[in-house]
């Protein structure tokens, strides 16, 4: 029998691709969407990519409504808005995968001085797991309580995680430049996604390590390290709708051969499905991994400043938000982790 799915915070980009996604998988019935704002509005009306895909009708969420109507949840809202929510449904016994921030770092005061935003359920912080599956995949299939990755740190720590977890690199100095579509920013309009803004323009933005995916990534990196590190993260933006590029620079411990370093790759990411390490000389490319649940990872080593150079590419709807939630649903529920995500990248 499908699992009963409901999408709370339907209306934005992740929102449409959860039902995009949900929607073809085999043992999935969406049941419940909701969005405040287009209650009684139908999804292929606000999404039209979405006709002769889903049915579904927007409601206004009511807690009563949502544990009748459906067992596992994704919450698709605003960072500070899925706290409550996500307690309840939790009491409740039913299964939570929250797309948000409000759960992926380990302690409420870090969450607040970085979202800026109170944290009101700093009890189910221990809870959630973090919903990385290459790295996290046990902890997931043991919980009921997911907290998805952010988009910035998804490409960032799969990007590096090798290298710290088999020593291959310093901790100190390592150095992240990631550039966005313009879809990672949502759907509602903001004077800095203007198209006359973005539209051949290329900008970095939160310089300084302020961004919020900062903290994030140093976590879960100090995590795979065994030491606590930070790194200097800093964000663009580029005038594509989607896809995320991330170089990272790490420091090497003396000269490295790069050959052994795609091998320790290759080794690591043996049997998960959604990474793929590039041969020698090959780089990610944004449009490979379009609209797909891949990683796509490429190295390089600078012999003179001995630095091993790591670069992805995702989809930041997909594999950076959705497509991810949708994998670690399939965990939770003991189906193939690649189930309802075999599409490949849509280049050209």
């Amino acid at each position: 029998m499908a699992v009963k799915v409901g999408i709370i915070g339907a209306s934005g980009y992740t929102g449409a691709e959860l039902i995009r996604l949900a929607a073809a998988h085999p043992e999935v019935e969406i049941t419940y969407v909701t969005a405040n704002q287009y209650q009684g509005v139908r999804v292929d009306e606000l999404y039209p990519h979405l006709i002769g895909i889903s049915d579904a009708v927007f409601e206004a969420y009511d807690f009563k409504t949502a544990v009748s109507k459906a067992d596992l949840f994704f919450l698709a809202l605003p960072h500070g808005r899925g706290m409550e929510v996500a307690s309840l449904l939790l009491d409740a016994d039913h299964q939570v995968i929250d797309l948000s921030g409000d759960f992926r770092l380990s302690d409420a005061a870090t969450y607040e001085a970085w979202y800026k935003t109170e944290h009101t359920s700093p009890e189910l912080i221990v809870r959630a797991a973090y919903g990385l599956p290459e790295l996290f995949e046990e902890k997931i299939r043991e919980s009921t309580f997911i907290s998805n990755p952010g988009c910035y740190p998804t490409g960032a720590i799969l990007a590096l995680a090798p290298l710290l977890a088999k020593k291959l690199v310093k901790t100190e100095n390592i150095i992240i430049d990631s550039l966005s579509g313009v879809s990672g920013a949502g759907r509602e309009p903001k004077p800095g996604t203007h198209f006359c803004k973005v539209d051949g323009n290329l900008t970095a933005y939160k310089v300084g390590g302020v961004h919020q995916h900062t903290p994030e990534i140093e976590q879960y990196l100090s995590e795979v390290a065994g030491e606590k590190l930070v790194v200097s993260f800093t964000p663009h933006l580029v005038p594509v709708s989607r896809g995320i590029l991330t170089t990272a620079y790490a420091n090497s411990m003396g000269k490295v051969d790069l050959d052994k370093v795609i091998e320790a790759y290759n080794e690591f990411y043996k049997d998960k499905p959604f990474v793929h390490v590039l041969s020698k000389s090959k780089y990610p490319e944004t449009k490979n991994v379009l609209g797909s649940n891949f990683c796509h990872i490429g190295l390089a080593y600078d012999d003179r400043m001995d630095r091993v150079i790591a670069i992805s590419a995702i989809d930041n709807l997909v594999k950076g938000a959705s497509g991810q939630a949708i994998q670690n649903m399939n965990i939770m529920l003991g189906l193939p982790q690649d189930m309802g995500l075999r599409g490949v990248g849509l280049a050209p």
